[in-house]
């Protein structure tokens, strides 16, 4: 199947605001655009581009005073099949884990690992290791939190999501992530496109949405406690390890988001 993914984001700005984006289809996903995944402003601005240390495509920019909009998208070939479960993906322990997913294992600005450490083990130590005690991380997320986009607020932590009880996507996986680092289990935060393929008409608006990676198994392995089932046509941007490291825009300068479009949909 063919999804089309893009966004429209329209500032003001009272004086010329440095900004860095990560608004581009992840490299994973590199081989399946079918067409360019292009950003343009208006007005035109230079752009460059570079890497982050989570390998993150980035872009930065100097945008001028007043009214400024960013653009994008583009066309994704996708395998039109539910998100993977594999049952038997195991829990590796933590000498034996490779270097470059140790970070993922610490606490983070929104992942409080110290503070809910003797939560998750209580919750979930009786879980049988591996892919069962993520899922049963996510069950428990899925039920505890009342999603809810009027009390969305960009500071929650991970420990005051499990004390409040509600949130939006992104509180669901830094939830259900700092659950499975305090486990032992590396666990990175994603953020990214998911079409409404195979399900009912939202009642919310389309937006990005965040999700996470539990490594089992040898392979970063999709959980998305949110929704809490397999879903078609999802398209990653971006991982961190909360969503400071990911986020679609930095602003450094005062500025109103005017207006924020997102669309992903399948092309006949």
């Amino acid at each position: 199947m063919k999804i089309a993914v893009g966004y429209e984001l329209i500032y003001q700005l009272p004086q010329a605001t440095p900004m860095i984006l990560a608004l581009h289809v992840h490299e994973s996903r590199v081989p399946d655009l079918l067409t360019p995944d292009v950003l343009s402003t208006d007005p035109v601005v230079p752009l460059g581009f570079y890497r982050d240390s989570f390998r993150n495509w980035c872009t930065r920019l100097v945008a001028p005073a007043g009214r400024f909009t960013i653009t994008g998208g583009a066309t994704v070939a996708d395998a039109g099949l539910p998100d993977p479960v594999v049952l038997g993906a195991i829990q590796h322990e933590v000498q034996d884990l490779p270097d470059e997913v140790l970070i993922y294992l610490l606490g983070s600005r929104y992942c409080e690992t110290d503070e809910l450490s003797p939560i998750a083990w209580h919750l979930f130590g009786h879980t049988p290791p591996g892919w069962a005690r993520v899922q049963a991380v996510c069950d428990f997320v899925h039920t505890h939190i009342k999603f809810d986009y009027q009390q969305a607020r960009p500071t929650r932590t991970a420990l005051q999501t499990y004390q409040e009880g509600v949130g939006v996507c992104r509180d669901y996986a830094q939830l259900a992530a700092a659950f499975c680092r305090c486990l032992n289990i590396p666990a990175r935060y994603c953020t990214g496109y998911l079409s409404d393929v195979g399900v009912a008409v939202p009642v919310i608006p389309m937006d990005f949405s965040g999700w996470f990676e539990a490594y089992l198994g040898g392979e970063w392995r999709m959980f998305d406690p949110r929704n809490n089932r397999p879903r078609i046509g999802r398209v990653l941007m971006a991982t961190g390890r909360d969503a400071t490291d990911v986020a679609i825009t930095n602003t450094f300068g005062p500025n109103v988001l005017e207006k924020f479009t997102v669309w992903t949909y399948e092309v006949f």
